[in-house]
């Protein structure tokens, strides 16, 4: 259970905020947003606040900002069509009822001769036992009513592809970027409480019951050598205690001034791979200035952002194979793993993955944030948009192939960890 409560908080934050990326920006420039859903698939909670609709969904594989103009519009009145108008203080008409007219006590019935809802934002018709065509201005903020739900009309300016280039882009960008942001202030606030690792060959805080306090190991022993071979920072004792699960060393230390020598056996772990490595449960030493607390988030999103893609690189050259991708199962068992270790290692795992996320979404893969952006660097060299049609049905093939690997990866982590 508490598994599960660590998964879904973790993934709600992380789409969350990439999600408000958009949206913020999204309703920054001017675009009406029809919805802002967390998740895929049937809705498990919903609610309206002003024009938009807040989902949660039952699929766990994204989320999506739905803004007015992405797809095409299906709010047309057809000619002949019998609608009921609803005016409003200034004779705009604010409710076009479709059915259910009679709820609506003050409404004039109409047939429609001819609407505009995008551009001129005027219907023609004839009022009911009136042979005169009459015109009415239509509110901006009008709404169409069928089967009791009320859908907010777009005019054109409202539409995302009425707006400039520079404001798509940013509002396509800016979901990956506040993935970024997320890292950055989950690495500072880490930095903050604990204080930031520094390279001393010095031992910081000591797990409770691992190997290194059962063992006689301090916190504050400069660790001078291990098994006769010199240490000179703190990634030599670390990678020293991995590649030796469950083999005896010596530590040779430092303590008050008298030296020492300490037998440890590192304890057996397991990677995600299931490879073994080695851990003796010990932190390393850590300073807190405020000038370094201020700069390791962003240095920490930095470096492993660098790490993310060289494992991109391996993938693309072939030595890194797709069965060594996670999906959402393998994510969960993985969180499953860290959540034993702490808060704070479950919150450096959250700033990793919402790094991955961000950087996964910056790839010029069709349907993803990245895909997007391509094709509108495409409209910025020749000067006009790519047809829609055919850009949608581009990113329509993308998400398809995408769903495909998704299935092959959550196939593959469920082969690797519960067959």
């Amino acid at each position: 259970m508490t598994t599960l409560i660590a998964f879904i908080i973790i993934f709600g934050a992380l789409v969350f905020f990439h999600e408000a990326g958009h949206f913020f920006f999204a309703k920054r420039a001017g675009i009406l947003c029809r919805e802002f859903a967390i998740g895929f698939g049937p809705k498990l909670i919903s609610f309206k606040k002003n024009e938009t609709q807040y989902t949660i969904r039952l699929l766990p594989i994204g989320g999506y900002v739905r803004m007015a103009g992405e797809d095409q519009e299906m709010l047309d009145l057809k000619p002949g069509q019998r609608v009921g108008l609803v005016l409003d203080k200034d004779d705009k008409v604010e409710k076009v009822v479709i059915n259910g007219k009679e709820r609506y006590p003050n409404i004039r019935l109409f047939e429609v001769d001819s609407a505009d809802l995008e551009h001129r934002l005027v219907i023609k018709g004839y009022e009911e036992g009136e042979e005169e065509l009459k015109t009415f201005s239509v509110s901006k903020e009008a709404v169409l009513v069928e089967n009791q739900n009320e859908t907010q009309i777009a005019p054109w300016d409202r539409q995302f592809a009425s707006k400039s280039l520079g404001h798509r882009a940013m509002t396509i960008f800016a979901g990956p970027m506040m993935n970024f942001v997320l890292a950055i202030v989950i690495f500072t606030v880490l930095a903050a409480i604990q204080g930031i690792p520094v390279q001393d060959p010095v031992l910081g805080d000591l797990t409770k019951n691992g190997v290194a306090n059962a063992s006689g190991l301090h916190k504050g022993d400069k660790v001078i050598s291990i098994d006769g071979s010199e240490i000179s920072n703190w990634d030599d004792i670390v990678e020293v205690i991995q590649k030796h699960p469950g083999e005896e060393l010596v530590f040779t230390v430092e303590r008050h001034h008298k030296t020492m020598d300490i037998s440890v056996t590192p304890s057996i772990e397991k990677d995600e791979n299931n490879k073994e490595y080695g851990m003796i449960g010990v932190h390393s030493p850590v300073e807190k200035s405020p000038l370094k607390i201020a700069t390791y988030g962003f240095e920490q999103t930095y470096h492993m952002t660098i790490k993310i893609f060289q494992m991109l690189g391996k993938l693309v050259t072939g030595q890194f194979s797709i069965n060594m991708l996670s999906g959402p199962v393998g994510i969960y068992k993985s969180t499953e793993d860290v959540a034993q270790l702490g808060i704070a290692y479950l919150a450096q795992w959250a700033a990793l993955l919402s790094i991955n996320l961000g950087i996964m979404n910056l790839l010029p893969i069709p349907a993803l944030d990245g895909g997007r952006l391509l094709f509108f660097a495409v409209e910025a060299v020749r000067g006009k948009p790519i047809d829609r049609q055919k850009e949608g049905m581009v990113h329509f093939i993308g998400f398809a192939l995408l769903m495909l690997l998704m299935i092959i990866v959550t196939w593959n982590d469920i082969q690797r960890f519960f067959l």
